[in-house]
């Protein structure tokens, strides 16, 4: 286990923004506090991990990361990523930042337009670059930084004005394939599925949510995403193909969570693309409120012309003019409500 991942009475109490006698008190009067790892002569050491979940369940300030992810694609899920994200920015005056992580780009165009989005991939200031580190044992070939990589103040929108974005790239698709060969490292420090956590954990707590749009699959990167999330949420259309998915994403991220020693908790499954006369999206829904691996949140995201207009990207005042004055807005703003009341925050 890194040294970074572990931290003592004087870290927690740093994390916390109180006093180190407080911390003690704590480990004294709460019976949940996290047991620590070893007691050295000069006090105890507790996995970091497990005191940011408590110090969040205690609503001490500190990020919570929420995934989105299905194994189909053209389900809506980078446009309900961006939507959420700039709801909690605009409508509910939240910090928030994107992780875009999917190589097919839609939440970063959505966000900062394809001319932008070409300068920063050329320049090496994507995720993409990230992940081509982890692959180079020469410390000197690193290039990825992540303040040159965090995009300020992104998205489309004028009122929208506390979101970031780290970019993705079309080159994480090659990467991906690589990075299941790559050398473990001195002592055998370096884990594939740790990329992300070890070049953000800096940043991480600058803001209040993040979210990490995964790509349509559980490779890897995916995993990346998955690893620094306290939860996730995932969109589908309610048909068979958009579905059959679901149960493996559950039963996958569970078993990666008892893995890492860290909850990742199935906040729910977000129906969207929901057409009202279709039969095949109502049986869908029907069978989905009845059973279903995850709960369901109660907003449904209907298609609409709207919302595939918002994929582009040109300058607009308000979330309204974005997303749509018959209803489109109201839905995503509910949704994003509820969201924030699965995950506490």
């Amino acid at each position: 286990m890194e040294e970074k991942e572990l931290v003592g009475l004087y870290e927690v109490a740093e994390l916390a923004g109180v006093t180190p006698s407080a911390v003690a008190n704590w480990r004294k009067r709460a019976r949940d506090f996290p047991a620590p790892v070893v007691d050295l002569k000069s006090g105890p050491v507790f996995r970091l991990s497990q005191i940011r979940a408590w110090l969040r369940k205690r609503r001490v300030p500190m990020a919570t990361v929420i995934a989105t992810i299905n194994l189909k694609g053209g389900v809506g899920k980078s446009t309900t990523t961006v939507a959420v994200a700039e709801m909690l920015s605009a409508t509910f005056r939240k910090k928030v930042l994107v992780i875009d992580l999917d190589p097919q780009t839609n939440a970063t165009t959505m966000l900062i337009g394809e001319e932008k989005w070409h300068a920063l991939n050329d320049a090496g200031h994507t995720l993409a670059q990230l992940f081509k580190d982890a692959l180079e044992p020469d410390e000197k070939a690193k290039h990825f930084d992540i303040e040159k990589a965090i995009q300020k103040r992104v998205s489309n929108v004028e009122d929208v004005r506390t979101l970031d974005l780290l970019p993705s790239s079309l080159d994480l698709i090659d990467v991906q394939d690589r990075l299941a060969g790559m050398s473990s490292g001195r002592f055998y420090a370096e884990n594939p599925t740790d990329i992300l956590r070890r070049a953000t954990r800096t940043v991480l707590d600058n803001y209040d949510v993040v979210i990490v749009d995964c790509p349509p699959n559980l490779g890897i990167i995916t995993l990346n995403g998955l690893r620094i999330s306290n939860g996730y949420i995932i969109p589908t259309i309610p048909d068979v193909l958009s579905t059959y998915g679901i149960p493996q994403i559950v039963k996958r991220v569970g078993q990666f969570s008892d893995t890492i020693a860290d909850d990742i908790e199935a906040y729910g499954i977000v129906i969207s693309k929901y057409r009202e006369q279709s039969t095949t999206h109502n049986t869908t829904l029907r069978q989905m409120r009845r059973k279903s691996d995850a709960p369901l949140f109660k907003t449904i995201i209907p298609e609409n012309d709207k919302a595939a207009d918002a994929a582009e990207y040109k300058p607009v005042s308000t979330l309204r003019q974005k997303w749509g004055y018959r209803g489109q807005y109201d839905l995503y703003k509910a949704l994003t409500e509820e969201i924030m009341e699965r995950a506490g925050i």
